[in-house]
């Protein structure tokens, strides 16, 4: 298994595609924005459909937006499955549902391929070989796709078998999210008595085993003010929209246990400041 086709050329996948062109592992790539390709120099023509995509490529990397696109891009006479590659490999890159993610493994099994889950962190640096895998299969499903692993990843964690790799990137989003949250509260205090941020962030460092290593929780913190900013605006109202998803989906699979996440709860439902697109200074008390 040598070559590999992108299926999402956004934040994830273009950065995928980048590691897979320079590595002379990339053999097709696909998005709906024709645009998209432009963030892949050097990488062949775009595929006209996901079924060509796959035809033309040992493995298929999906890394599309939700649980909806992923089944799209899969099914239908156009989908990857219609390509009749039996024995081909997919690895799913996107953070989708469980239930979702038994639909598309359903397909793939009845299709004869075999769909790997890999959540995955660290998106900033996913063009530097730099992406954090959290995989979902077998000792032999995962040790078939390694060539491909190598050829983008910076580190696979081996999970456990099919779909552990979701459910840590669910709950991986859960712990972060709530980091997030905390970085928010933390911060109104800060401002409020006039200590700067990036002071608090050095206190925040350290050794994890001694109560250190928190500052990531300042992240959006720390970023430009939005105010006035178009660009800035933009990127945490992306951040939003994806840390809202994620949670969305946190929230439903607790829930197939009969269990609540107030916490998540709390963070979606006050999405805009944990963004920093709002108050701030702390949101105000109710009257």
């Amino acid at each position: 298994m040598n070559s590999g086709g992108v299926i999402g050329l956004g934040g994830i996948g273009g950065g995928v595609a980048q590691c897979l062109e320079r590595s002379g592992q990339l053999a097709a790539i696909y998005d709906v924005r024709a645009e998209a390709a432009d963030n892949v120099p050097g990488a062949p023509a775009m595929s006209a459909t996901p079924r060509e995509l796959a035809a033309a490529s040992d493995c298929v990397l999906i890394a599309v937006l939700n649980g909806d696109q992923t089944i799209a891009v899969l099914d239908g006479p156009d989908g990857v499955l219609a390509a009749n590659k039996s024995g081909q490999t997919v690895i799913l890159l996107s953070t989708i549902s469980m239930t979702d993610l038994a639909a598309a493994q359903k397909h793939c099994a009845a299709a004869g391929v075999t769909l790997i889950d890999c959540g995955v962190t660290n998106g900033p640096k996913s063009g530097e070989n730099g992406l954090i895998c959290m995989a979902g299969g077998s000792d032999e499903e995962l040790a078939a796709a390694k060539p491909i692993f190598d050829g983008f990843a910076g580190s696979v964690i081996h999970m456990g078998g099919p779909g552990s790799g979701m459910a840590a990137k669910i709950a991986r989003n859960t712990t972060y999210f709530g980091c997030m949250r905390a970085g928010y509260e933390g911060a109104v205090i800060a401002r409020n008595y006039g200590v700067e941020l990036e002071q608090l962030r050095e206190a925040l460092s350290g050794d994890p085993n001694a109560g250190g290593g928190l500052e990531g929780a300042l992240a959006m913190m720390v970023r430009p003010d939005p105010e006035g900013n178009e660009q800035e605006t933009g990127i945490r109202q992306y951040f939003m929209g994806l840390m809202v998803k994620d949670l969305e989906v946190a929230i439903e699979e607790a829930a197939k246990f009969g269990a609540r996440l107030p916490m998540v709860e709390l963070i979606r439902d006050n999405a805009l400041s944990t963004s920093g697109l709002e108050h701030p200074n702390g949101q105000p008390l109710e009257s």
